[in-house]
């Protein structure tokens, strides 16, 4: 059988490839008998996302589980991941598996896994559950049915998104969103955030929020080049004063301002740190990941906030806010966590945070963002996903490694941080910068740049890519 390994956010692999039932199975128990060695009476939350199999491969956990003597509370339809996290808080579960993967590529499907405390389970813990996984799963999966397991009392059937929706009425304002005379709009991208704004907001302008697991072809993730459909939607519209967007299983954000333009995550830390300190008068650590612009130290400084920055995998964020008063913490790839949510990322949460920012400030998002700009300046940044043969990606990463790389084109290197793949900063002002990572989730090599314009940040990718695959 194939080793299954875990990588930055979980397992993932090509469903019907290495994504089978029983390599599911295999998992599975290997993640019954760690919860056995460390709780007496194990309970664990299960789910599913809208991709393709997500049933199937969500009552494969259960039976397992069931066999094995663990307590099972198993999610009624789609979920998304923060659904999990916070049902694990909420019926006081050992640990909690969503079957998602998350952003990927349609062809893939993965296994996450959440610690008792609502966040990423440590990597640590992560890493002996891997330990466990035998070479053959020791399940009879035809032996019973989940219907079965239910009348048994071994598993249970529970409403994680009814539960969800009450958590989200009693912390925030709904009315004032509703009836702030703001127009908003949200793009589920067929993912597990769609019944939720149904539910919430009957009336809005919504896009691809119906079932479709093959996403259209499209990966999930929140994006501007995955998301022109929308983009224009907004623009053509005239009426809509911010759209919201969640990824396939809807823990990551993406926004677009009322003229289409898309916000991205570095700006919705920013705009969630300034609400919270200056509008609601909050305090706590901000914690951000390697790839996030150095504007949120600026802004910390501003406001007289601590400040970590953490390896790139919202793993080590959710550590430092399990452990530490944290604000806000978050990473660029979407995935944000705030102050009295879970230690989770919460794409849907973030967003109505911003909308409801909106809603009490009769701002609009430029508005908001130029409130930030006269504290740390403006700044535009983009990436660029390199997908190369491994030998090339393995020479480029070498050379990294090697402190081979002096200047991009015409950007000379001043200083380079090389927490977790390598950053090159071009000032001595930390205005434009270059990040080089291989990714932990997929078989691409990331390039990140930032400048004070969006023309500039493009100008270091190009220039990085050209110096990249010379040689």
């Amino acid at each position: 059988m194939s080793k299954i390994k875990f990588g930055t956010d979980g397992w993932r692999a090509i469903i019907a490839n290495d994504f089978t039932v029983e390599n599911v199975a295999r998992v599975a128990e290997a993640t019954a008998a760690w919860l056995l060695k460390n709780s007496k009476n194990p309970t664990v939350v299960v789910g599913h996302d809208c991709r393709f199999a997500g049933q199937l491969f969500a009552e494969t956990v259960t039976k397992v589980m069931a066999a094995k003597g663990v307590q099972t509370l198993l999610a009624k339809g789609f979920v998304s991941t923060p659904m999990i996290s916070l049902g694990t808080v909420a019926h006081k579960a050992d640990a909690g598996i969503i079957i998602t993967a998350s952003h990927n590529p349609p062809s893939y499907n993965g296994y996450k896994l959440k610690g008792s405390y609502g966040g990423p389970m440590t990597p640590a813990n992560v890493q002996q559950i891997e330990d466990m996984i035998q070479e053959k799963s020791t399940v009879n999966l035809n032996e019973s049915s989940v219907d079965e397991l239910v009348k048994k009392g071994l598993v249970q059937i529970v409403d994680l998104e009814g539960e969800y929706i009450k958590r989200v009425e009693e912390v925030f304002d709904l009315n004032a969103i509703r009836n702030c005379g703001l127009n908003f709009a949200y793009d589920a991208m067929y993912g597990a955030g769609q019944n939720v704004i149904k539910r919430l907001f009957p009336n809005m302008t919504m896009l691809h929020c119906d079932d479709n697991p093959g996403f259209h072809g499209q990966a999930p993730e929140p994006i501007h080049k995955n998301l022109t459909e929308f983009s224009n939607l907004i623009k053509n519209s005239g009426k809509i004063d911010c759209g919201l967007v969640t990824d396939g299983d809807a823990d990551r954000i993406g926004m677009y301002d009322n003229q289409g333009n898309f916000v991205d995550s570095h700006h919705i830390i920013l705009l969630l740190i300034h609400y919270m300190v200056k509008y609601k008068g909050m305090k706590g650590k901000v914690c951000t990941a390697f790839s996030t612009t150095p504007k949120v130290e600026k802004l910390c400084q501003h406001y007289g906030l601590p400040m970590e920055t953490v390896k790139i995998g919202f793993k080590y964020i959710c550590e430092i806010m399990v452990n530490e008063d944290v604000l806000v913490g978050g990473e660029e790839s979407g995935g944000i966590a705030i102050k009295g949510h879970i230690p989770e990322r919460d794409g849907i949460w973030m967003g109505l945070i911003i909308w409801e920012f909106m809603a009490k400030s009769g701002k609009k998002i430029p508005d908001l963002i130029k409130e930030i700009y006269d504290i740390v300046g403006a700044f535009s940044f983009e990436r660029n996903d390199m997908h190369l043969k491994e030998d090339v990606k393995a020479r480029i990463v070498a050379n990294t490694a090697n402190n081979a790389y002096k200047s991009f084109g015409k950007y000379n290197v001043k200083r380079v941080e090389d927490l977790d793949g390598y950053k090159y900063f071009f000032d001595d002002t930390n205005t434009e910068w270059l990040l080089i990572r291989a990714s932990g989730t997929e078989p691409v090599l990331r390039t990140y740049a930032e400048s004070t314009t969006r023309e500039g940040a493009f100008a270091i990718l190009k220039a990085a890519e050209e110096t990249l695959l010379k040689g």
